[in-house]
């Protein structure tokens, strides 16, 4: 048995795509969806690069190892959507480590609705729990429960990370949750407020400056007085949005 349509879905959505060789968060050099040398030739190295077929041919290549090397562990008859669910999870943490899970020993006892809870264990990475796991884990067992006579082919790996961005939505924090945003947001906020004083002050002064339809403006020069608070005041308000913007998405793709 191979990984079905939904099953290669999933993966290829949770692995991504990388032409060029790059450090996964434990430290493996990984290439194309997911491959590393653990998996077979072609050995990753730093510098390395590949098409986008070559990266889809050594997916299949894998996928097949990995499906000859749990086959025999599984020893009830299971679905196209348990098997690849089954090989997703495999691929995502060895074939070693699915031979002593709890999830291969749930299979072989045909607990069937527990086997999500038991995929669910598996969110760590490098002693870290990482929303992207938890998400994996949740659109497996979403996928491994999936009737298979289900017929919404089309729809099918959208509805899997769906259910998936639902446990997580239970699970993490919001944007104005996190400590991080909050500080870059009070951080900015206190610089705006003391250039906004400094412009007061400028304004108060008053025998140097002349009125005009814009505001306030100092006489012999003093533009640059006003123009420096206002471009401290944005800078300080793109760095925050920089900030913001960075962390949203690395707890969107690494659960950090």
């Amino acid at each position: 048995m191979q990984i079905n349509r939904a099953g290669l879905g999933l993966l290829k959505s949770f692995e991504g795509w990388r032409a060029h060789a790059y450090q996964d968060v434990t430290g493996i050099w990984t290439i194309g969806y997911g491959h590393t040398s653990r998996a077979g030739a072609p050995e990753v190295h730093r510098g390395m690069t590949i098409t986008r077929e070559e990266g889809t041919a050594i997916l299949l290549r894998d996928l097949k190892s990995f499906s000859d090397a749990i086959r025999p562990d599984i020893k009830v008859r299971l679905n196209a959507n348990q098997f690849s669910a089954l090989l997703s999870f495999a691929y995502n943490v060895g074939p070693a480590n699915f031979k002593k899970s709890s999830v291969l020993r749930y299979v072989n006892q045909k607990r069937f609705a527990e086997v999500p809870a038991r995929l669910a264990l598996w969110t760590k990475a490098g002693g870290k729990v990482l929303r992207g796991l938890s998400r994996r884990r949740a659109a497996e067992g979403a996928l491994f429960l999936r009737p298979p006579n289900d017929d919404s082919v089309r729809e099918e790996a959208e509805e899997i990370r769906e259910a998936g961005r639902q446990v997580v939505q239970r699970q993490g924090k919001s944007a104005l949750q996190s400590t991080t945003n909050r500080a870059a947001a009070g951080l900015t906020l206190a610089v705006i407020v003391d250039q906004l004083k400094e412009l007061i002050a400028l304004a108060e002064q008053g025998g140097d400056a002349v009125r005009d339809v814009s505001g306030l403006v100092p006489e012999g020069g003093g533009w640059v007085n006003l123009i420096w608070p206002a471009a401290l005041s944005l800078a300080a308000l793109a760095v925050c949005a920089w900030i913001i913007r960075e962390r949203m998405k690395k707890s969107t793709e690494h659960g950090v």
